[in-house]
């Protein structure tokens, strides 16, 4: 099945006493382009999470937001520096008594001191803090991809309907041509029998001159390439898989064969229908731009 360049995905988990929380959200793009934004304790996953990011998604420009709360995990231990507190004293108590300072010494101006504490982190083992984190990734990753199915069956089925739409106005188009050519050659007969009245009229010359005719406004062959092209549509959306591209270059073709078929259309009906039948061809292609 095909999916959708656009979604979104939360993942929240509880491991080792550490909350991860991950969100997923992405737009169109023609390359894989994601970015991650994650607290500073985890910064060395990071090109872990692309990895496992890249192995679910071919394309679309993702962001992955990570938030970690620490849940009963070991915390920091903080110290008072004793050994620089009673330096700090001593000389700040000899700026008032032999330069008469004033003196207005407090825990808040000597806690802004150099090395007045000491602080003690405790070990990290960053092998299992990125597997904890990599196990959120995945969840998210879940969610994300199940709402990217979700709107790709909506968007395969409308792809579907409006190939079936373009084949019907062929059809319409196959039958007007048949028709446009019979109407040339009564006009021309009608035109010769007014030209010449009474003298006989060489039916070889009609027949040749609606030949030129037929060959010329002919479309059989742009008709056949675009059913075909059509039905190889059907067929990548039955393969599914990443396929955005594939269909964008399919079409071009498409759009190709629509204008040839314009432009050999002189009946204003038909061309009307060739319109209606570029309409649908853009809506496809802009369906395709959310393909990925």
């Amino acid at each position: 099945m095909i999916k959708s360049m656009t979604g979104y995905g939360r993942g929240v988990v509880t491991l080792g006493g550490r909350e991860f929380t991950v969100e997923l959200r992405s737009v169109n793009n023609r390359y894989l382009d994601c970015s991650v934004r994650l607290p500073r304790l985890v910064s060395f996953a990071e090109d872990a999470v692309k990895q496992a990011v890249k192995a679910s998604v071919s394309r679309g420009k993702v962001d992955v937001f990570i938030s970690l709360r620490s849940e009963g995990a070991e915390d920091a231990k903080v110290e008072l520096n004793t050994v620089a507190l009673e330096g700090y004293l001593k000389a700040m108590s000899r700026m008032v008594t032999e330069y008469d300072v004033r003196d207005d010494i407090s825990v808040s101006t000597l806690s802004r001191m150099p090395e007045m504490f000491l602080v003690e982190k405790p070990e990290v083992d960053e092998e299992q803090l990125q597997k904890d984190l990599l196990t959120a990734v995945s969840v998210a990753l879940e969610g994300y991809d199940a709402m990217r199915v979700r709107e790709g069956q909506a968007l395969d089925a409308d792809l579907r309907s409006r190939g079936q739409t373009i084949l019907e106005l062929v059809a319409q188009v196959e039958q007007g041509n048949a028709q446009t050519v019979q109407d040339y050659r009564t006009r021309l007969e009608n035109k010769l029998r007014e030209v010449l009245e009474n003298t006989a009229i060489d039916e070889s010359r009609i027949l040749t001159e609606a030949a030129i005719f037929a060959d010329k406004v002919a479309v059989d062959e742009e008709t056949v390439r675009l059913r075909s092209h059509l039905q190889q549509m059907n067929t990548m959306l039955d393969g599914g898989g990443a396929v955005g591209r594939k269909l964008d270059f399919l079409l071009q073709e498409m759009n190709r064969e629509a204008n040839t078929i314009g432009s050999k259309c002189t009946d204003v009906k038909l061309a009307r229908i060739v319109v209606d039948i570029k309409a649908e061809l853009e809506k496809i292609r802009e369906q395709t731009q959310n393909i990925e």
